[in-house]
Order: structure tokens, then sequence, then C-alpha cells
């Protein structure tokens, strides 16, 4: 017997990518569970499987960076007693990607590279502890949301979050839709899709110098940005290559970057405007003339 849940959750992450750098994403999960039938006559209880097994893979991959850990360009240490696991990532171009967290920031996939194949795996075997013993497997279906207009990867984190988006290297695979005086703008559209494609998206006051991270690897100021912040799940470090990143000068929550896209706009468009900016699947924040 199969049971189906479509629509489990959607896994809002970024992970290391050898060609395109650090990369948001934003998957949404289907399962079917296959076994017998428990004393209740069910495979699962739908409410058990919507909630225990969404808060498996939210623990496992939601909100963090996926690592490709066979991957050779990808060095990890972790360092136990400091808590903190450091990862030296070298994508093309011999550009390098370095973050210093705890480890609940990360997963690692072992594979060379991270796609829907080698995620899937890595939940198949971490949902298989979790599964009661009438079932016997599981099938996951990994997808993407159909976007017909143009669409951007992008990656943040939250220090002032009380919650798993102050990581700092998690984010979205996000649309956005934007109207000029109530029309909609593809030509806008396909603008901040460019301007945002695989961007790193980092709040001015976290910069530091490369020098103040706790590893440098002797990497440039000339050529990288560094951040580091401390939160509630403890402190955070990153240096990543100023051409993969824009800096704003406010946090960047949804509603932050709704209103940064739409000040942008106005600067030299005098037309009405309405930005709609999404985080992820079927969420965000508006702005918009009044």
């Amino acid at each position: 017997m199969k049971l189906f849940v479509n629509d489990l959750t959607v896994m809002d992450f970024s992970y290391l990518c050898p060609q395109r750098g650090m990369v948001g994403e934003s998957w949404i999960v289907d399962i079917i569970l296959d076994g017998g039938l428990n004393e209740e006559s069910m495979v699962q209880d739908f409410g058990i499987v919507k909630k225990e097994l969404k808060r498996v893979i939210d623990d496992y991959v939601d909100h963090k960076l996926v690592v490709p850990a066979e991957y050779h360009g990808t060095k990890v240490v972790h360092q136990e007693e400091q808590e903190r696991v450091s990862v030296d990532f070298e994508f093309a171009n011999d550009q390098h990607i370095h973050l210093y967290c705890p480890p609940e920031a990360y997963a690692f996939v072992y594979s060379e590279q991270v796609d829907k194949q080698s995620v899937n795996a890595y939940l198949k075997e971490v949902i298989a502890i979790h599964l009661p013993e009438n079932v016997q497997s599981v099938e996951i279906t990994l997808r993407d949301e159909e976007i017909p207009t143009p669409f951007y990867h992008y990656t943040h984190g939250l220090k002032k979050h009380e919650g798993n988006c102050q990581r700092i290297a998690h984010g979205h695979r996000s649309k956005v839709l934007i109207y000029e005086n109530g029309e909609e703008s593809l030509a806008l559209q396909q603008a901040w899709a460019e301007r945002w494609a695989d961007i790193y998206i980092g709040t001015r006051e976290d910069l530091v110098s490369v020098k103040a991270l706790s590893h440098s690897l002797g990497l440039s100021d000339d050529d990288y940005f560094a951040f580091k912040y401390e939160s509630s799940q403890g402190v955070f470090e990153m240096a990543i290559p100023k051409s993969v990143c824009e800096i704003i000068e406010t946090d960047s929550t949804v509603e932050c970057l709704a209103q940064y896209i739409y000040d942008e706009i106005k600067t030299e468009n005098s037309n009405l405007i309405e930005v709609r900016a999404f985080e992820g699947v079927g969420k965000g924040a508006i702005v918009r003339d009044e």
C-alpha cells in the first residue's frame, strides 16, 4: 500500500556549485510511503506524516548551506572544541567561498555535486531512521516551482532572526513581479533576474575586513567581501567574491528587499511602480506607489 503527500514542505536553502558558486534554492517536496497497514488500518496518519517528516526535512536541509563533500575543491575542518566548522570552497576561475560557522549551518552531501539526485539520496537516509516499522520505503520527489516569468536565486543571512534564518548562507529561488503604470513589466523583471542571478545579498553593517575573520586564507579585501556577526546560534563568518555580491544598507528580509528594488527603480523611473518580491514559494512582500 502506498500513501502519498504532495507539497509536504518547501526546502529553502543554498548550495555550493563548482560552476556557479553559492546558489539560493527552493525545492518543493512530495513523498510516497510504501508499507503495510498499521493497527489503525493506515500506512501512517496524515497528521503525523505532515508533522514528523516535515520536521526531519527541515532539520536536515532547510535554511542550511548544502556542501558537496566529495568535490575536489571542498575543504572541511571540524573544530569540535570551538563547536565550529570551517568550509573552504573553490569554484570557477579560482574563486573561493570561505565560511566559519556553527555545525548547524551546514548539510554535507557525500557527492561531487549538489543536485536533486544527491539531495534525494541524503534525505532518504535520514528519513529512514524516523519511519515506523510498518513502512518499508519512502519515495521523495524534489521539484522546482513552475515560474513562467523571470526569477533569481539569492542567498542571505538574517542575524536578528530568532530561528534558522539567522544562518549566514541560506537562500531562495524567487520570482519577482514588477508593475509599471498597472502593467506587468517583463523588462524590469528580467533586469532584476539578471542582476540577482546567484547573488549574495549582504548588509553593510555586517562587513568586516578579511583580516578580522578567524581564518582569512590569504584572501584580499580588494577582491572579497567579508561578513561576520553573532546571533543566538553563535558566530557566523564568511568571505565571498565581491563579483557575486550586492551590498544593501538594511537587513535583507524580503520586506527590505522589496523596498530596495522599488527604491532602485524609482531613482530613474517616474511611472507608478509596484514590486512583489517573493521569498521562495508562495510568500513575499509588496511595495507600491500609493
